[in-house]
């Protein structure tokens, strides 16, 4: 489950490295710029404080439906053309060499429309343009924990508390023993738990295709 061979580095080491792709950059960029804006506005309420919540234990299933309807996008044949996304194509390149960092974070091609898609839906798709704000600074701060969460795993940074240890294993039995299971990355035993994608991984073969998402598989493997 743990790959090729890692060497111990420090967290200091890992968040340097962190900081030299756009990824983190661009999401940081929208997370000042909400948050300025927020405090500026004022007009704090109470669904100011429910918005963050709500947003928080939606987060993990939003992880799972985003892994498993666009990451492991099988691509089709429609009208004629082939619809195979950059984000699937990519996230296929992710599980042949899970410790190619650059592969790890959300290319920057989609944060320059998804992010500017997503200010649009803060300021107009709210009642109230200061709710519109809290939204969208706790999405950029959602993202930025994604990307941070999902970049620690596969660094060479090994884990050394309880809570983290749990969501390192969870996501690389994703990545090392089969690739059916295990689809949320800053959590463990959330949404994977609720829908049914979080076995015991001895009761799980693992996967002649994990490194190649949507070879043909060999009979008899468990999904």
């Amino acid at each position: 489950m743990t790959g090729s061979r890692r060497r111990s580095v420090g967290l200091r080491q890992v968040a340097a490295a962190f900081w030299r792709h756009p990824s983190p950059w661009l999401l940081t960029t929208l997370l000042l710029a909400a948050f300025g804006a927020r405090v500026l506005a004022g007009d704090w309420r109470w669904s100011d404080a429910l918005t963050p919540l709500v947003m928080l234990a939606a987060f993990p299933f939003f992880e799972w439906v985003v892994h498993v309807c666009v990451l492991h996008w099988r691509p089709r044949r429609l009208v004629g053309l082939t619809v195979d996304p950059l984000l699937a194509r990519k996230h296929r390149e992710h599980h042949a060499n899970p410790r190619d960092l650059p592969l790890v974070f959300i290319p920057w091609q989609v944060l320059l429309w998804l992010l500017p898609a997503a200010t649009a839906t803060g300021l107009l798709a709210f009642p109230r343009l200061e709710l519109g704000l809290t939204f969208l600074t706790v999405l950029a701060a959602l993202g930025l924990t994604y990307e941070w969460t999902h970049y620690l795993i596969h660094s060479d940074y090994r884990p050394r508390s309880a809570p983290y240890r749990a969501i390192w294993r969870n996501h690389r039995l994703h990545h090392y023993k089969n690739e059916h299971y295990w689809f949320t990355v800053t959590t463990s035993g959330t949404a994977d738990r609720v829908l049914g994608t979080c076995p015991d991984p001895a009761r799980v073969d693992s996967s002649p295709t994990v490194r190649a998402l949507h070879a043909r598989e060999a009979p008899g493997v468990s999904r």
